[in-house]
């Protein structure tokens, strides 16, 4: 069993200034905190793994395929892999915890499973 607190990940993130930060990796999935300021820019590109973001707290819109919607603290959002996706007009600094299954960059892009 391994445990995590989650004020202490926000804090080492602010210390490091680190937009990303995994902090579990295991055979079936990875489990990182991204974080955003507000009005800062989303750069993330579709990837070979299924994705679950739970939004901690902040306030952004997101946009997965042709679909959007707004965002605030408790929103869980479930992106296929391979779909184009992204945060954007971010009003309040976004705290994001996002689970990869299989774990992040064990798929390529274009990849058969």
């Amino acid at each position: 069993m391994q445990s995590f607190n989650l004020s202490a990940l926000i804090a080492e993130s602010e210390r490091s200034k680190q937009r990303w930060q995994e902090f579990l990796r295991a055979s079936s999935l990875s489990i990182g905190l991204y974080r955003l300021k507000a009005g800062q820019h989303d750069e993330q590109k579709p990837r070979g793994e299924d994705e679950v973001y739970f939004v901690v707290s902040g306030k952004a819109s997101f946009r997965a395929g042709e679909k959007m919607q707004a965002l605030t603290d408790g929103n869980v959002i479930f992106v296929e892999r391979f779909v184009e996706h992204r945060f954007f007009d971010i009003t309040e600094d976004l705290t994001v915890l996002v689970f990869f299954a299989p774990p992040e960059g064990s798929l390529k892009q274009g990849a058969e499973t």
